[in-house]
């Protein structure tokens, strides 16, 4: 019977996986609310400003949080497949950080004018979707642009709408050529590349918005605590997601040894590298590994905090693992010992469930250098939001890109310079 289901999976383990996500993402909807509430939640979510931080679950509740992520996810999901793009690992990253996000800062409304700029950006370079899909399920990190602009600018409601959509879909058709620059820019270093790109065009666009007097504000809305269902619920998920693994491969523990010796620089996809149920492994052992750090702080299961933890599952197929992950995780944490910032401060929890993004300095230089990039991207995602009010929904990636740019070509210096000293001493 074992043997039928994995020929059945055979090519499609990761399609089922995500598929199945998001029919669980439903049916938790269900049973948290009724229709009416959920109707009435996904009209607060349309409709409310979404710049960071708006948890859906303290503004909708959770039922309408969790039916937004599953409208998302499934979206993303319908997207690939129409364009016949196996799923590996990036299409795992790219799933998950979109259902992580349509938590707190996505709606199937306001990720619309990206994906058709992207399109749109295609057909204007006589290209097929397949080639930028993945740009513009990332590109989606503005949404919040869009509704901000429905209520920031001056004109009448219709007008605002015009204008936002067309900012929304400009920005879809500028974000895969800049995506290109700036993964040149941190060299693989920054798995969050589209956070970087889309913190410098919401930058820009904060930049334009004070030159008309218009300024775009952050937002704070944040659930505390955490729920007892919903942190059981996380833990089986997870690992869920490590047993089917197993399921799929008993032996594959040898390939999850493999795939932990890859220092995580982009690309690195262990699907294609290391096999599926290695990767689910691999997964399901990072998303335990930041559910427990968050209980173990005494941090709290709010919406974003929940999205970052699913963006980090997700990346777990896409050059995260846990030996390059923990330095950084561990500088994060180190870094509120010495600065007034608390490990439970909501920033910082966000921070350090998204240091993921950083891994590969830890996986190519060493433990103290993950530790030392993990320090410095706490102090700059806490304030790196406020460039560009909000308007960035990967302020981590932004974050990220900023600390890669500017650590690892010291790293690179100083390990070339000890090799040459050694050299030099060598021949003597």
């Amino acid at each position: 019977m074992t043997e039928k289901i994995r020929n059945a999976l055979d090519g499609k383990e990761m399609y089922a996986f995500s598929a199945a996500t998001a029919l669980l993402l439903f049916l938790a909807a269900f049973l948290l609310a009724s229709p009416d509430e959920l109707l009435r939640g996904m009209v607060t979510i349309v409709l409310t400003r979404d710049a960071l931080v708006t948890d859906y679950f303290e503004l909708a509740g959770f039922g309408a949080a969790f039916f937004n992520a599953g409208l998302v996810m499934s979206m993303a999901i319908l997207l690939i497949r129409l364009q016949k793009i196996p799923f590996t690992g990036l299409t795992m990253a790219v799933l998950f950080i979109n259902a992580g996000f349509a938590l707190f800062g996505k709606n199937p409304i306001n990720v619309l004018p990206m994906l058709l700029g992207t399109w749109l950006y295609a057909k204007f370079h006589r290209s097929g979707m397949n080639r930028y899909i993945y740009t513009a399920l990332f590109g989606s990190c503005l949404a919040p642009m869009v509704t901000e602009l429905v209520y920031l600018l001056p004109f009448s409601f219709a007008a605002n709408l015009g204008i936002a959509i067309a900012v929304g879909i400009f920005s879809g058709f500028v974000l895969p050529p800049l995506s290109v620059h700036t993964a040149s820019m941190h060299m693989g270093y920054n798995l969050f590349n589209m956070g970087f790109a889309g913190g410098l065009f919401a930058f820009v666009m904060m930049c334009v918005l004070q030159s008309f007097s218009l300024e775009s504000s952050s937002v704070f809305i944040w659930s505390y605590g955490r729920p007892l269902w919903l942190l059981i619920g996380l833990y089986l998920y997870f690992a869920a997601a490590l047993l089917f693994g197993l399921f799929l491969n008993k032996n594959c523990l040898r390939s999850l040894l493999k795939l932990m010796r890859h220092p995580g620089r982009a690309v690195a996809d262990f699907v294609l590298m290391d096999g599926v149920p290695a990767t689910l492994v691999n997964m399901g052992i990072i998303g335990l590994l930041c559910t427990t750090y968050i209980l173990l702080i005494g941090g709290d299961l709010s919406g974003p905090v929940v999205g970052a933890v699913l963006t980090a599952f997700g990346f777990a197929a896409f050059g995260v693992h846990a030996r390059n992950y923990l330095p950084v995780l561990a500088g994060v944490l180190l870094s509120t010992f010495v600065t007034h910032m608390q490990p439970t401060t909501p920033g910082i929890q966000m921070g350090a469930v998204s240091a993921v993004g950083l891994a590969p300095v830890a996986g190519q230089f060493g433990i103290r250098a993950g530790i030392i990039a993990g320090m410095l991207h706490a102090a700059v995602t806490v304030c790196s939001s406020s460039l560009y009010g909000g308007l960035n929904l990967y302020n981590n990636g932004f974050s990220t890109g900023l600390v890669a740019i500017v650590l690892v070509p010291a790293l690179e210096s100083f390990i070339k310079g000890y090799q040459t000293k050694k050299e030099q001493k060598r021949k003597r």
